[in-house]
């Protein structure tokens, strides 16, 4: 992907950075808690103002959180995104003073001489606007007393970063890329993969539970075709944790399958399929998003105890409802078929997106009905007198029937799965709507 305009948000925990950013993005993309150090990781996204596109950058908070074991890497993917970026927002939270170790760190991004837009959070009325003289004391000419909650005075923060960036250089196809949720259960690799595809160190890995809180969109190109990949937070039941941030983060994971295009589920290959992996299959399955497995941590597994193919069948016997979905060994560690899953991502979307006209769904109705004639619910032999698709993502069949039945569930599995392999609708789920006509 060409170099495009980058603006990070920077400053200490809670002083409102993914507030602001979801307002530049007008979107809630960054996930917002009244208890600091919500984001760790890089939050990224395409962002527009007045037609001028850029990557907006959400960071960690700089300051030192005792309960968090992490503090380090948050504050070294901060300081990356810093030294990547063509313009800083430095944040300071407008209801407190300015704190000596603020102050610090700006002086240490001044001397990345880029240029810094003071933004002084948590302005929510003239009155306290005019308390903010202690700010000036940065050296700054010009400081921006805003509230990102209550939308105030945006405008002006909005034009002078229009005024500092460069022109948009990303080219139109640049600007849809194909949006990959990378789900699963904790510890499962998810971020070690999206930093395979990166080729670097993109995101934070660690051994404890639930690194990652908030989903990270990561844009990336390959073979000219952009990829967004969405790292998202260990799913599992809310009930299992007292962390509320972490609840938080579960909550906003499952919103991101909606908003993908193809989900890719991780899976470890020592533990399969347990009983969470099954529930994240379910939901998404559920989606009616293009689904493909990763096996993560195929190198561990050693290949005398079962073959690929035997370990792909015990998988299915667990998660026989999403057989459809295309099957991935793969090791994050050594980046082996690492990028397959890319591959395999633009072909499930294809298949979710396939439409198929109407006489040749009905030339193949025809052929069920002479030799799998279908069945209802109470074993009773059910006409269908024709078919047509009325959508995509995922693909939406009406059967049109005599009269008001519903068919039985095996013979409902046997109809999808014939039509998917008489009109190759592999890694996409199928709906089936009967109706009386």
């Amino acid at each position: 992907m060409k170099k495009s305009a980058k603006v990070a948000i920077i400053g200490f925990p809670n002083v409102g950075k993914s507030t602001l950013f979801n307002r530049l993005l007008k979107e809630k993309r960054s996930l917002v808690h009244s208890l600091p150090g919500m984001t760790r990781d890089q939050v990224s996204a395409l962002c527009t103002l007045e037609k001028k596109k850029f990557i907006l950058v959400d960071t960690g908070g700089f300051f030192d959180i005792q309960e968090d074991p992490l503090t380090s890497q948050i504050k070294a993917k901060a300081w990356e995104a810093s030294q990547e970026a063509n313009l800083l927002l430095f944040v300071l939270d407008g209801k407190r003073e300015l704190l000596p170790a603020e102050e610090e760190l700006f002086l240490s991004l001044k001397r990345l001489n880029k240029p810094i837009l003071v933004v002084i959070n948590k302005i929510d009325s003239a009155s306290e606007e005019e308390k903010v003289g202690d700010y000036y004391r940065l050296g700054e000419e010009k400081i921006f007393a805003v509230s990102a909650e209550h939308k105030r005075n945006l405008e002006g923060l909005e034009s002078s970063i229009l005024e500092i960036l460069p022109p948009s250089i990303l080219e139109k196809k640049e600007l849809e890329p194909l949006k990959i949720a990378v789900v699963g259960r904790i510890n499962v690799g998810k971020s070690s993969i999206v930093n395979c595809l990166c080729g670097k160190e993109k995101l934070i890995v660690s051994e404890i539970p639930g690194t990652t809180r908030d989903s990270t969109d990561t844009l990336i190109l390959r073979n000219k075709k952009a990829f967004s990949l969405v790292d998202t937070a260990g799913i599992r039941k809310l009930s299992r944790t007292r962390d509320k941030r972490e609840k938080a983060s579960i909550i906003k994971a499952k919103k991101d399958i909606a908003r993908a295009d193809v989900i890719c589920l991780v899976m470890d290959a020592k533990e399969f399929p347990t009983r969470q992996d099954t529930a994240v299959a379910r939901l998404a399955h559920n989606s009616g998003k293009p689904l493909l497995i990763a096996m993560n941590k195929w190198d561990l597994i050693e290949k005398d105890f079962l073959s690929s193919e035997e370990f792909k069948e015990k998988a299915f016997m667990r998660l026989e409802f999403v057989r459809y979905a295309p099957l991935l060994f793969i090791s994050a560690l050594t980046g082996k078929r690492v990028v397959k899953i890319l591959n395999l991502a633009e072909q499930v979307y294809r298949s979710g997106c396939r439409k198929v006209q109407t006489s040749r769904l009905n030339n193949f109705l025809a052929w069920i009905n002479e030799n799998y004639p279908p069945l209802s619910k109470k074993k009773i032999r059910v006409k269908i007198k024709y078919m047509t698709q009325t959508g995509i993502l995922p693909p939406a069949f009406i059967l049109f029937t005599h009269s008001r039945v519903s068919l039985a569930p095996a013979y409902e599995r046997l109809f999808i799965h014939l039509l998917r392999e008489k009109f190759d609708f592999w890694g996409t789920p199928i709906r089936l709507i009967l109706r009386k006509g």
